[in-house]
């Protein structure tokens, strides 16, 4: 166990941004809430599985929505409260602890303002391993982990809890929701004892997601490439430097979906690059040739910052690198491509590994 402070947050949430493939949230804001509420509430503390008993019970925490709407509309703290308490009396049980049910911006760090809010430990898991746009799309469910009972509530009060027949259904209802509360909720589900995560979850994400921001905040005091510092540090590979030529972004059903046009520079000069997302990036094409797909991890870093720049982000004129990681072993497996492969995006593309293609 250790002690996550206000200075851990920040890393947290820069880390968890590259690892959210341009999804999960707007780490500024995420990362604003979990600090203001460890200054009112105290640090929080950070448990491994194996340091937990079997028969705990953990219930994580998120924002659900479509992250261009962050942007304006921002969440008051009690939503998410709200919702995971709305759990707790549900289930009749003392929940145990909290956890990131994705590697993303915002959702990284929201889990870590409930956990100081209401004392509670935080888990040192989540159930992607990176960020991807839809409920069902989680490791519990290839375990067979349900996602209700699940509690959705909005800022202004209004809370709904929810049981459906599979988790596919849970996001189909829960989308609606949430677009009727505003495009955007804060989530309580994926109830699961701490024997289930142990081989439902992707492990130690949170301290992965510290080691990143660690890494880019490094590179950018002792003038490294950060691009190449980030690239080594999360085991991927370069697939694109350019400036962004356009930008088409729509909100439709509760998502960001769109595409951004790369036109490259350097040793790329000559080629664009074509990245389409749904909250999350999911395929990059160079001259409509597929080079890196789902499940595998898509992130846009700043050329000159290595920062990461989620899909709301994008802008004419960014100077950017993109840079393919391999996605956590569980997504790889039959019924894990089923979930979340290209093909269940609409994609009519076979997935490659990325380290087949730049390895």
């Amino acid at each position: 166990m250790r002690l996550l402070k206000e200075r851990n947050i920040e890393d947290i949430a820069l880390g968890a941004a590259v690892l959210g493939t341009g999804g999960g949230g707007d780490p500024y804001i995420g990362m604003l809430m979990a600090k203001q509420a460890i200054r009112d509430y105290g640090p929080v503390e950070l448990y491994t599985l194996d340091e937990l008993n079997d028969d705990d019970l953990i219930v994580p925490t998120a924002m659900m929505g479509a992250p261009t709407v962050m942007v304006e509309k921002m969440p008051n703290g009690d939503d998410i409260v709200n919702a995971f308490k709305s759990i707790g009396k549900y289930l009749g049980k003392p929940i145990r602890a909290t956890m990131s049910i994705e590697a993303g911006g915002l959702n990284s760090v929201v889990p870590i303002y409930t956990a100081a809010r209401l004392r509670l430990p935080l888990v040192d898991c989540d159930g992607m391993g990176r960020a991807f746009p839809e409920i069902q799309m989680v490791t519990h469910t290839i375990a067979g982990i349900a996602a209700t009972p699940m509690a959705m509530s909005d800022e202004r009060g209004n809370t709904v809890l929810m049981e459906t027949i599979n988790n596919r259904w849970t996001e189909r209802f829960a989308r609606s929701i949430t677009v009727e509360m505003g495009a955007m909720a804060m989530i309580a589900l994926y109830a699961a004892t701490v024997g289930q995560l142990k081989t439902a979850s992707v492990p130690g994400t949170i301290s992965q997601a510290e080691r990143i921001g660690v890494t880019i905040r490094s590179a950018r005091q002792t003038e490294e490439d950060p691009v190449n510092t980030v690239r080594e540090a999360v085991g991927g590979y370069l697939v694109f430097k350019g400036k962004i030529a356009d930008v088409q972004r729509r909100t439709e059903a509760g998502f960001a979906k769109g595409d951004a046009f790369v036109d490259g520079i350097d040793e790329f000069a000559g080629k664009r690059l074509q990245m389409s997302f749904q909250n999350e990036n999911l395929v990059a094409l160079i001259d409509g040739v597929p080079v890196v797909t789902v499940p595998d991890l898509i992130a846009t870093l700043d050329i000159d910052t290595g920062e990461p720049i989620t899909t709301e982000g994008l802008r004419y004129g960014f100077r950017v690198a993109i840079i393919a990681m391999p996605c956590a072993p569980q997504w790889r497996t039959p019924a894990g491509l089923e979930l979340v492969g290209p093909k269940y995006f609409g994609y009519d593309i076979p997935y490659v590994p990325v380290e087949e293609r730049y390895g």
